[in-house]
């Protein structure tokens, strides 16, 4: 088996880290939480940081009329048969295909990989603005306009007393690793032909 081969073999593989690794962190800092709250975003699951954090993410969240973080989305049917469908065709391009077909798989993972970060940026901006108007409390900025509790897609932001912070984890490591490693296998296979 060709060295580009392997390497495209590895890339396929990668990415079913997701299955054992969380995709992203969210946490919220406040002087009233000694020990910050957060939460892991997985590919078919939200899970604590600590017991209980959703549950108090979400009583919190009550008072200004934010919907509670749902057990289940469909994503988490979409994304794990995604993973395992891009998979298999990234074994099948590794062991059947030639270089080419490397940097095919490699358009198709940064795609859907883009297109999975602007529907979690979708979901937070509902999340964090489609506010109940019945809510306890309310809260409006400078303009008059009422105020969004929209986590950052990427980084730490101050929501009223908060610091949130949304970090990619150890599932978006191996996801990037595989997407990173099927260009190098697609260069290493390109380079050969050339020097062939």
């Amino acid at each position: 088996m060709k060295r580009s081969n392997i390497i495209m073999f590895f890339a396929a593989i990668l990415p079913l880290g997701l299955f054992l690794f969380p995709l992203w962190k969210i946490t919220l800092e406040a002087p009233q939480y000694p020990i910050p709250l957060g939460m892991y975003i997985h590919i078919n699951d939200f899970s604590d940081v600590h017991p209980h954090d959703i549950k108090n993410i979400n009583l919190m969240n009550h008072y200004v009329g934010m919907k509670y973080i749902p057990e289940a989305i469909p994503e988490f049917r979409i994304f794990p048969l995604g993973i395992i469908i891009t998979t298999l065709i990234g074994l099948i391009i590794a062991f059947k295909g030639n270089y080419k077909w490397f940097l095919f798989w490699f358009i198709l993972m940064a795609v859907l990989s883009a297109a999975g970060l602007y529907d979690f940026y979708l979901w937070e901006h509902n999340y964090g603005h489609d506010l109940d108007p019945k809510a306890i409390m309310k809260f409006t900025n400078p303009d008059g306009s009422v105020m969004g509790f929209q986590p950052p897609l990427f980084g730490s932001k101050d929501i009223l007393n908060f610091r949130a912070h949304s970090y990619p984890r150890f599932g978006a490591l191996f996801l990037g690793l595989g997407i990173a490693c099927s260009l190098i296998a697609f260069l290493i296979g390109r380079k050969n032909k050339s020097t062939s």
